[in-house]
């Protein structure tokens, strides 16, 4: 039994591969250098120190709406926002 295609995951330029594709296709080894360091990507080395740390906060929706809608960075300018009222009030 065949499976039916979702019409709106078929891509034209980009179809999926034959077993004829698979077998021509080249390893990454076979690729020139150039390509080969285009596609590699650095690998990210683990922080010596962090300077922030992972938790879970629970916010009110207007505050996370507010703070997305500035766009990327949204969390980063949270954090400002909370050592800048640590700044000013006392716990």
């Amino acid at each position: 039994m065949k499976r039916k295609l979702n019409s709106e995951l078929i891509d034209e330029d980009n179809p999926e591969w034959t077993v004829e594709d698979a077998k021509t296709a080249l390893p990454f080894s076979g690729l020139s250098d150039t390509l080969q360091t285009k596609l590699m990507r650095p690998a990210r080395g683990a922080q010596i120190a962090p300077t922030k740390a992972r938790i879970t906060i629970r916010l009110s929706p207007t505050v996370v709406e507010t703070f997305k809608a500035t766009g990327a960075g949204w969390q980063t300018r949270i954090d400002s926002a909370l050592q800048d009222w640590l700044k000013n009030h006392a716990l």
